[in-house]
């Protein structure tokens, strides 16, 4: 099938911006994004390409974010083909392999992860992803509850299981993203509730561990409902933001809500922070 190729260019804008931006394309019947030095690409067939669709949903923009696009027609190709070419196993601390089901197994790694990458969010490339792994493997998950909010392709999910979680819930918006999460969890042999949706799917009952890596927004709009559900010395990890202001917004929405900031992790302007539940 042949694909529109829309590549955005953001020019002094905050980088949650572009994460507001695709959230919003992935509304809208875009199925896979692309970061770029200067923005990122997004990608939709071109029978659901609706061009009034689009300039509605970018009109919330206008004076908060300056961008331009460009619209590239991509004639019919191999978009397996394409993936495997663009897409390189990752790992994290020495501890956790990264790898599509393409890619051979490595056996010297505590944690292996497959996925099948269908899509952009969530492989692992991105710092955010990369952070909370990173806080991940200094955690204890035997027999814990957790949470995993704006989840992707699942990776946080799978290797809270894999580190011995009890029960893990993953939640995304997107129907493709809970779509993969199912196929990505019976790749890696573990048992995930997946969920579509946004907070108003997070289930009443307590967890001991949330990882919410989404954006700076939205986790404002989501972290009473962190605090609501998490267990007293509960640990909440956060990511999908930038040092200045978005640390000190989060910190003081969190600290109305008995969530104390313990520290935070930075990778190329992105931060990850870890907070816990005081009584």
């Amino acid at each position: 099938m042949n694909y529109y190729e829309l590549v955005f260019t953001l020019i002094d804008s905050q980088g949650f911006y572009q994460d507001l931006l695709i959230n919003d394309l992935s509304q809208i019947s875009f199925d896979t994004f692309e970061e770029t030095d200067f923005g990122f690409k997004a990608y939709i067939v071109t029978d659901k390409f609706d061009q009034d669709l689009l300039d509605n949903y970018l009109l919330k923009y206008a004076g908060e974010c300056t961008f331009s696009y460009e619209i590239n027609l991509i004639p019919a190709q191999n978009w397996n083909q394409v993936w495997e070419s663009n897409f390189e196993p990752i790992t994290i601390n020495d501890k956790v392999l990264v790898r599509a089901t393409f890619h051979p197994t490595k056996n010297n790694f505590d944690y292996e992860i497959v996925i099948d990458p269908k899509m952009a969010f969530g492989t692992g490339h991105h710092q955010t992803t990369a952070m909370m792994m990173a806080y991940m493997l200094e955690t204890n998950f035997t027999q814990k509850m957790v949470l995993d909010m704006g989840c992707g392709t699942g990776i946080l999910a799978i290797l809270a299981s894999k580190m011995g979680a009890k029960q893990v819930i993953a939640i995304d918006n997107d129907p493709v993203c809970y779509q993969s999460v199912i196929e990505n969890a019976a790749l890696n042999g573990v048992k995930i509730e997946s969920l579509c949706g946004s907070k108003e799917e997070i289930p009443t009952r307590k967890f001991d561990i949330i990882l919410a890596n989404i954006n700076r927004n939205i986790l404002l709009d989501q972290i009473a409902t962190y605090a609501q559900v998490l267990n007293n010395d509960g640990i909440l990890f956060l990511s999908g933001f930038h040092q200045e202001p978005d640390v000190e917004m989060l910190n003081k929405a969190a600290k109305a809500l008995n969530l104390k900031y313990l520290h935070h992790k930075n990778l190329n302007e992105w931060v990850a922070a870890k907070f816990v539940k005081i009584n």
